[in-house]
Parts: C-alpha cells; sequence; structure tokens
C-alpha cells in the first residue's frame, strides 16, 4: 500500500489530535475503554449493551490475538474535530438533555443536567468518533483498521436519531479528502439492517463518495428523501435468512467495487442483522455475519482497496462474542494483522471458530 502522504497544516484544515502517528508495532485495530456507556443503570433502558465494545476487546486478549500494548488508544474528537461536518447549531441543541434523550433513546436522560449527559453519554459516542477518524488514516496507511465502535450511520451533520449522535462515518470520509493526498474517491458499504440515512444526506449531492445499501426494507427509518444517494440499493424482506443474504451481499460488493474503484472502502458492519435481534427483524445466523464480513474483506483484499471497518448496530447478547469471532477469523483467513500486508497467506492463530456461546453483549447505532 503506498504511503500517502499527509496534508495536515496546508490549506486551511484546523489543529487535529486525531491524526497523530501511530507506532507500528500497534494493530490498526482502534478502541478505549471510554466506549463504554455505564451510567447509574440508565444504558440498561435501551435494549443494548452499552458494554459491548469492551466484551469485543476482552474476547480478543482471550484469544492472544490483541494485548493493551498493541490496541491502538482512540482519542475524542474535538468540537473543531466535529465542525467539519456538523453545523454548530447541531452540536449546541445537544446541550440540551431532551434532545440528548430524543437521539438515545433513553427517555430518562431527560431529567438529568446536560453536564452529566455529556460526561456519561455524549464522552463515548464523541470518544467512539474520534476513534472512526483515526482508524480511516489507519487503513490509509496499512491497508486495513477496525473501529471496534462507532458506525453511527443515522446521524448528518444537521440531525442526530436511533442513538447516532455524530456523524463518524462523514468525518472519517471528509477528514481523509481533507487532509490525504490523493483520496479523492470513497466507497461505502453499509450492511447493518437498517438504512444509512445519515451518510446518505451528507453525500447526497457528492459526486466522489458511492454508496451501496442493504438493508430491511420495512423498518426504521424509512428515509426515501436519503434514499436518492444510495448508488446500489438492496432491499430486504422480513426474516431473509443466511443463503439468500450471502449471495447478494456478494453480488452487489463486486459489482460495487467493480463499478468505482475507491481510494478507501467504509464497510458499515452492522450486526443487528442476526437472527431474533429486536430491531433488525432479518434471520442470519453467526455463521452468515461471519461470512458476510469474510466477503466484503476478500473483495476489498483483491483489488488493493484500503478497507476501514466500523461495529454499528447490533441488540443481542451473543453479538460481542460474534464480533470477535468475525474479526479472528479475518485474521485466520490472513485478511488482516501482519500478513495482510506482506500478502503471507492466511496466518497460523489457532481459534475455535463458531463458539457462539458466551457472555457476550451489545449496543448501537441502529
Amino acid at each position: 500500500m503506498s504511503h500517502k502522504e499527509d496534508k495536515e497544516g496546508k490549506g486551511s484544515s484546523h489543529h487535529t489530535d486525531l491524526y497523530a502517528r501511530i507506532p507500528q508495532t500497534c494493530l490498526p485495530i482502534v478502541y478505549h475503554p471510554d466506549y463504554n456507556i455505564t451510567f447509574m443503570g440508565l444504558e440498561k433502558l435501551h435494549p443494548f449493551d452499552a458494554g459491548k465494545w469492551g466484551k469485543v476487546i476482552h474476547f480478543l486478549k482471550e484469544e492472544q490475538f490483541l494485548t493493551d500494548e498493541n490496541i491502538v488508544e482512540a482519542r475524542e474528537a474535538s468540537e473543531e474535530d466535529l465542525l467539519v461536518v456538523h453545523t454548530k447549531r447541531y452540536l449546541s441543541k445537544l446541550k440540551w438533555s431532551l434532545v440528548v434523550a430524543t437521539i438515545t433513546e433513553i427517555p430518562p436522560l431527560l431529567f438529568m443536567p446536560n453536564f452529566l449527559v455529556q460526561r456519561s453519554v455524549l464522552r463515548p459516542l464523541r470518544t467512539q468518533t474520534g476513534g472512526t477518524i483515526m482508524a480511516g488514516k489507519l487503513a490509509i496507511d496499512r491497508g486495513w483498521a477496525l473501529n471496534v465502535g462507532g458506525g453511527f450511520h443515522h446521524c448528518s451533520g444537521d440531525r442526530g436519531g436511533g442513538f447516532c449522535a455524530y456523524a463518524d462515518i462523514t468525518l472519517a470520509i471528509k477528514f481523509l479528502f481533507e487532509r490525504v493526498e490523493g483520496i479523492s474517491r470513497a466507497t461505502i458499504i453499509d450492511l447493518d439492517a437498517h438504512q444509512g440515512n445519515g451518510h446518505e444526506r451528507d453525500f447526497l449531492d457528492d459526486k466522489r463518495v458511492f454508496i451501496m445499501d442493504v438493508y430491511n426494507r420495512y423498518i426504521y427509518p424509512g428515509d426515501s428523501f436519503a434514499k436518492k444517494a444510495i448508488k446500489r440499493k438492496v432491499e430486504l424482506d422480513w426474516g431473509t435468512e443466511d443463503s439468500e443474504y450471502l449471495q447478494k451481499v456478494e453480488l452487489h460488493t463486486e459489482g460495487t467495487l467493480n463499478e468505482v474503484r475507491p481510494d478507501i472502502l467504509v464497510y458499515n458492519a452492522g450486526t443487528d442483522i442476526l437472527d431474533g435481534d429486536p430491531l433488525g427483524g432479518l434471520s442470519i445466523s453467526p455463521q452468515g455475519i461471519v461470512k458476510r464480513d469474510e466477503i466484503v474483506f476478500r473483495a476489498a483484499r483483491r483489488r488493493g482497496i484500503p478497507i476501514l471497518m466500523v461495529t454499528s448496530g447490533g441488540y443481542q447478547k451473543r453479538t460481542a462474542r460474534i464480533i470477535a469471532d468475525s474479526i479472528l477469523n479475518l485474521h485466520r483467513q490472513g485478511l488482516i494483522g501482519p500478513e495482510a500486508l506482506e500478502g503471507e497467506g492466511s496466518s497460523s492463530l489457532v481459534t475455535s471458530m463458531m463458539s457462539s456461546s458466551g457472555s457476550a453483549s451489545t449496543f448501537t447505532a441502529v
């Protein structure tokens, strides 16, 4: 992967801490304990386990894939960072607890002082957003990167919703366009169960961004205005199962990457497609999710396209274990890890894949 020159400091780009140099000893996997939302039990009032991201990391450490030393520690996106996409008016609205309660679908936040809401709910989301921006740069430098959080695909520059308060996907792409030489085309492959109306609204008139979106046609958000931005739209029916789903994902991923060769692929890898998810309405098995992620990474790798993955939606206790299993499978297949850069093929990591047991959990952007 050719190294692209960082344009930090040129033109009118503001100073940011999110593009700091990362030691080569670190894997391009971004996380911070601050991702996890734990505040007086309020997180239990939404149908997710707000410690999902920490559990993914725990499972990866258990399998000796990650250590504290080789994870990239996410940094919180500053207000200046957020203003690259968000309006001042929107960010000001987040200073009202009522607005945050509406966006996050946690009504009791309405009664909390905003400084507590900022610290306990919005700071974790800003840290995940910073993580996505950091992972975008790492994907260009290393060929691949994962943010263990992020994927807030219902948020656009001037509105939030569906637990998405910051537009991390849009931000990561705009940072790359503004700051990294030679990055001028992006593709988003959104495989969360819900339509990604936030980034679609943001890139509606931007010909540099190609969007493929595969989602349950009958559920939130049903944003027909945003659908105009989708270049490859795949609307699924209730209860779609592995065989049909994986066939469509493979067909349309190949078609998308054949149609336009992007400089960066942002993959929104929601696990709310899992059978039994209360919000997704699809019937994909844990093995189907692992295979889906492999299909997308393999298609990108075959073409030498840098890929950034974010974890997005997913609401069941099994979800964190499945995300971890998928990451381990990508490593086992030689699609991520040091070997992926040198093309040395599969790693020798021995892992018991598909053990969907375990105390995994979930949360996130619908």
